[in-house]
């Protein structure tokens, strides 16, 4: 590995404000105790779970670095400044690092860098909710985020109802406001006797995993404005 860099952990964060402390593992907290170097997609998120961590350097004494949507390309490979001769930690606003988030362009050139990743274990929303679901966790493929633009939106949602409809479950999600235009759009676009698996704010106190066909979901139609959520069209 590159004797220039330290190495890179990516961290898991909580998956709910009101998930217990135990959720993130010992062995974690012992990992990463140490860093005072972080790159976060949001800094009072991150440091949030720096907290909670009980990371043995105080919130003055930390660097913090921020990696989000906003992030240009070309401002990436400073970041590599965070783990010069130093190890350092890469932070999600929830679940894991890399997953659904930008963090993995840093990782991409960590790699290219030979700098040493050491990705360490937590809860995904999206496995907890395929988990819970009933569906072929044999064969699934993740689609992020669906086109904001509703027509675009529509068509995608048809083209991962065929490939569900041939074997393949279909994961994604979509930005917490626009959830009920999603869930809109499914019920109206997809067959009544397509299952639908709704996982919502997995994993907190009020969070569900419920799976129904189009039909059922359209007689009680859940109101998931500003929740996460996880959708999974399976068989």
């Amino acid at each position: 590995m590159s004797n220039n860099y330290g190495k890179l952990y990516l961290i898991p964060n909580f998956l709910s404000e009101d998930n217990p402390d135990e959720f993130i593992a010992e062995m974690v907290r012992k990992m990463v105790h140490q860093l005072r170097n972080f790159v976060v997609e949001n800094e009072k998120q991150g440091r949030a779970l720096i907290k909670r961590l009980n990371i043995q350097h105080s919130q003055q004494e930390l660097q913090i670095w921020l990696l989000n949507e906003h992030t240009p390309k070309i401002e990436i490979a400073g970041l590599l400044k965070a783990l010069e001769n130093e190890d350092a930690g890469i932070i999600s606003d929830a679940g894991l690092p890399c997953i659904a988030d930008p963090g993995s362009d840093l990782v991409a050139l960590a790699q290219q860098k030979n700098i040493e990743v050491i990705a360490l274990p937590g809860a995904s929303s999206m496995m907890m909710a395929l988990m819970a679901s009933g569906f072929n966790g044999q064969q699934f493929s993740f689609s992020g985020y669906l086109p904001v633009e509703r027509p675009m939106r529509i068509k995608k949602i048809k083209a991962l109802e065929a490939l569900m409809y041939g074997g393949l479950t279909q994961l994604f999600m979509e930005t917490p406001y626009r959830n009920n235009h999603v869930l809109e759009d499914l019920l109206q676009q997809c067959l009544d006797q397509t299952k639908l698996c709704i996982g919502c704010a997995v994993s907190g106190n009020n969070g569900w995993v419920r799976t129904k066909t189009v039909l059922e979901w359209k007689k009680h139609k859940p109101d998931l404005h500003k929740k996460p959520c996880i959708f999974i069209l399976g068989k």
